[in-house]
């Protein structure tokens, strides 16, 4: 009887220690200032810390600035978006990779820095259940992306980001207006999606920073 209880016991411990690990695989922690890499101009529009998310063995996934200020100049009226005053191409942020990262559709991302610019996905059919608002940024590698205050448009800034993915697809991540209560602050959507909630001057804003979109 004994044996059966302790067995009982350690089953119960197994299957906390398993949903304990499932349910806290990333953290979050302040990262320092950008990290070179940046061309002229950039460094000064990013905050002065980022954002570090960690993995479950302390090492870092990525890490993640944003502008001191938003950026303005869209007027859009398109329906399900969320940012509809961010001019397309904008530049947003930069996210750092010191390992092997994956975007929103799983491609593989290269370790390396990269700037982070605003689009919104096409309404062609192509995108359908892929997210609730078209809002995306793309990723570009800060070797090649010059001028912090361009803004390309659709078509230049995917042939942009296939540099970042290494496809004919862009290399994306997924951001929405953010509900969250603190800033910054990382919170679990469903079983596989880890939201990075940050402010971008006033403008609350989610990235997903972990996570495959199932369509």
């Amino acid at each position: 009887m004994k044996k059966h209880l302790f067995s009982s016991a350690l089953l119960a411990a197994f299957i906390l220690a398993s949903a304990s690990a499932a349910f806290a695989q990333y953290k979050l922690e302040t990262a320092g200032a950008v990290p070179p890499g940046l061309a002229s101009g950039f460094a000064s529009l990013f905050q002065p810390q980022g954002s570090k998310i960690l993995n479950a063995d302390g090492s870092v996934f990525c890490e993640v600035w944003f502008r001191t200020t938003p950026p303005t100049g869209g007027k859009t009226t398109e329906d399900a978006v969320d940012f509809p005053s961010f001019p397309q191409g904008a530049l947003i942020g930069v996210i750092h990779f010191p390992s092997t990262g994956a975007d929103r559709r799983g491609q593989t991302i290269k370790p390396g820095l990269y700037t982070l610019r605003y689009s919104m996905y096409p309404v062609n059919g192509d995108h359908q259940g892929v997210s609730p608002n078209r809002d995306f940024v793309l990723l570009v590698p800060a070797s090649e992306d010059k001028d912090p205050n361009a803004t390309p448009n659709f078509d230049a800034l995917v042939a942009m980001s296939r540099k970042a993915s290494g496809t004919p697809h862009p290399a994306v991540l997924s951001i929405f207006k953010s509900s969250a209560e603190s800033f910054p602050s990382l919170t679990q959507a469903g079983e596989k999606d880890w939201v990075l909630n940050v402010k971008v001057g006033d403008v609350p804003m989610s990235l997903i920073v972990v996570g495959k979109a199932e369509a």
